[in-house]
């Protein structure tokens, strides 16, 4: 669209002016980078109208043939491929010009996701998009440092960038807390922090305490397999059948342990699960 635009303009502007001038020349310099300024010569002599048709904006101005136009770097903070064209009476002339992104000066990082369980493969990823201070996105290659920390153990991966893009994938790490990710090129840095949990419970197992018709079942302290004690609020079911037929309990972990209580009638099966984790299994003879 944006192509087609400049296109559009130009047309317009030589179409005002049908007969090419020989006595009119224009030079710009080759490429300048975003936000720099540069100067435009043009040959000949008296007034003409400079146009300079750009990605996001067309600016006009009179000048005087045989002087050096300055142009400053707001009017050419966009990146991409600008025109400069000349009209006097006799005609237009044009003169062709590219504007680079500018030095890296910005980052938007994205991290995903937010909570994972440890040890998961291929579990966090990060994306990192490269732009100048003008937004302007950074084609060149560009080496972003990716920093991760948690707890006295930390890391960093580099990752050429690609078109502006730089990503990474890892397996979460095997202890919980804030795995923390800082992303950076040269002196700009973005952290992220994702919240690494307890992954599924392992070696579940509870214990009974009969009293009358009531028993109290109560589990051990509830990890997982690399040791990291499940969150207060995890839910942990027991289950319990006998003469009077089959209900279950739904009890939070607190402090790494889960409770429950059943009134049974005869001999009982009591079983527990966290998850798609299934404990032991306990028969009670019961009472009468």
């Amino acid at each position: 669209m944006r192509r087609l635009i400049r296109k559009l303009c130009f047309a317009i502007v030589c179409a005002a002016l049908p007969a090419l001038s020989q006595k009119v020349a224009i030079h710009a310099p080759s490429s300048v980078s975003a936000g720099s300024s540069l100067a435009i010569t043009t040959t000949g002599s008296g007034s003409a109208t400079l146009y300079l048709i750009g990605p996001s904006r067309v600016r006009k101005q009179s000048i005087k043939l045989g002087q050096q136009v300055e142009i400053s770097g707001q009017d050419v903070a966009a990146s991409g491929n600008y025109r400069a064209v000349t009209c006097d009476s006799e005609g237009c002339v044009s003169a062709v010009f590219q504007v680079l992104p500018a030095k890296p000066t910005r980052l938007a990082f994205m991290l995903h996701p937010s909570r994972v369980p440890v040890s998961t493969p291929k579990a966090v990823n990060g994306t990192a998009l490269v732009s100048d201070r003008y937004h302007n996105t950074v084609i060149a290659p560009t080496k972003v440092d990716f920093h991760l920390s948690l707890g006295g153990e930390s890391s960093t991966r580099s990752v050429q960038s690609v078109r502006g893009i730089a990503w990474f994938e890892i397996g979460s790490r095997p202890k919980q807390g804030a795995l923390q990710v800082v992303a950076s090129v040269d002196d700009t840095a973005e952290p992220r922090v994702i919240q690494q949990v307890a992954a599924e419970a392992c070696g579940l197992r509870m214990s009974a305490a009969p009293s009358g018709h009531l028993v109290k079942l109560q589990t051990d302290p509830i990890r997982d397999c690399a040791g990291n004690p499940l969150p207060d609020g995890t839910i942990v079911s027991f289950t319990k059948t006998d003469a009077a037929g089959k209900s279950t309990v739904d009890t939070p972990i607190k402090k790494e342990k889960a409770t429950a209580q059943f009134e049974v009638s005869g001999p009982a099966h009591i079983s527990v699960a966290c998850g798609v984790v299934v404990g032991n299994e306990l028969t009670l003879g019961g009472r009468p």
